[in-house]
């Protein structure tokens, strides 16, 4: 009987044979699917995917190999991967390191050989359910102590995974030092930023700060930012309000300065101004998501990775609804109708794509340009 080298047990005790590649051992996690054709590298980088497990619906991975300049983040998080055929090898002139060997040197494990279209189903069935991926290279694996820690992860609802992931990106990668002294000041609250959002923000040629989620009121007030972005990062958004809060609450209070929520940072903010949150049954990941603007009509095809959204009906009154999922109809971006406050689901920094919703960068680039103005007038 043919010994398989890697194996995925789901909670429902499902057991699919496979074949191991990266890192050898287990890891457990969340098991979801993602839909992109391109860009692998920083899927998986994203640290939004912690405690995931990865499926790929798209058969051909590792084809450009990896490189140090496409990551999201300086520690990929995610637990697990898992692809239909075998990762090919490497041909790309930025190939610096083969995907079997970054998954290695990055501690995840990954299976190959698995039917992840009859996958794809069953996370759709059982609604992203729990599941552990190994990798034995003499086909031995201990289903009763791969059951065991099934059993012990405690999931991810309920659980703010923000605070392991803070500040992994304690730096801007292009140097700022030729900045004029006039430069706009963005704050970026960091839940588990994507390398990319700084990116984006710097081509406007503001000062970007990365600050901690666990920022007092008082600290973000002294820093004088003239705008804020709340980040993407994964984990229960309602776990992680439990610390935000107030905060947020009293920045969309107390004060006139712009605030820009993506992802989780959508759901915080949200959250902050009364909406509720809720688990979906597997969620949206990947680049080919379109989503509906309510208030111009047009379709915009978008990047996603979350598994919690707005509930529509929660909104407050001063709160209108932008964007909804043309999939399920759910949430996909609010707007504050008096400030200028407003947030999205999904992904306008997406990279490597798609980028029709780039242009929110400059719609927030604009409001921070205003308000620093104001600023300015107030001390002549």
């Amino acid at each position: 009987m043919k010994k398989f080298s890697g194996l995925l047990l789901l909670e429902d005790g499902t057991t699919w044979d496979a074949i191991g590649f990266g890192k050898k051992g287990f890891g457990v996690g969340e098991l979801c699917f993602n839909t992109s054709m391109t860009g692998y590298q920083e899927i998986i980088s994203d640290p939004s995917y912690a405690e995931q497990i990865i499926t790929f619906t798209f058969p051909h991975i590792g084809n450009v190999g990896t490189n140090s300049d496409d990551n999201e983040s300086l520690k990929p998080m995610a637990k697990g991967v898992i692809t239909r055929a075998k990762p090919t090898e490497p041909s790309n002139w930025r190939n610096e390191l083969n995907f079997d060997l970054w998954l290695e040197k990055n501690c995840i494990t990954g299976l190959y050989g698995i039917d992840t279209r009859a996958l794809t189903k069953k996370v759709r069935e059982l609604g992203a359910p729990r599941a552990i991926v190994h990798f034995n290279e003499n086909g031995i694996h201990d289903l009763e102590f791969l059951k065991q820690k099934l059993d012990e992860w405690p999931g991810i609802k309920g659980r703010d995974l923000t605070t392991q992931i803070y500040l992994i990106n304690k730096k801007n990668k292009n140097n700022q030092t030729d900045l004029s002294e006039n430069a706009a000041k963005v704050l970026l609250f960091d839940f588990g930023t994507k390398l990319n959002i700084v990116n984006c923000l710097e081509r406007y040629a503001v000062k970007v700060e990365l600050i901690s989620g666990h920022a007092t009121y008082d600290a973000i007030i002294a820093s004088k930012p003239h705008g804020i972005l709340l980040s993407n990062g994964p984990g229960d958004p309602a776990a992680t309000n439990n610390f935000t809060n107030k905060v947020l609450k009293k920045l969309v209070d107390n004060t006139s300065i712009p605030i820009f929520g993506i992802c989780l940072g959508h759901q915080l903010l949200g959250l902050a101004m009364g909406a509720r949150t809720e688990k979906m049954n597997h969620g949206h990941h990947g680049a080919n998501h379109p989503i509906l603007d309510l208030r111009t009509g047009k379709v915009q095809i978008t990047s996603m990775n979350h598994g919690f959204a707005i509930d529509s009906n929660s909104l407050p009154q001063n709160i209108s609804e932008s964007h909804i999922s043309l999939f399920d109809g759910s949430n996909c971006g609010i707007e504050h109708k008096v400030r200028d406050i407003f947030s999205v689901q999904y992904h306008p920094e997406a990279s490597p794509g798609p980028h029709d919703s780039l242009y929110l960068f400059s719609k927030f680039f604009k409001m921070v340009e205003r308000y620093k103005d104001n600023e300015q007038k107030k001390t002549y």
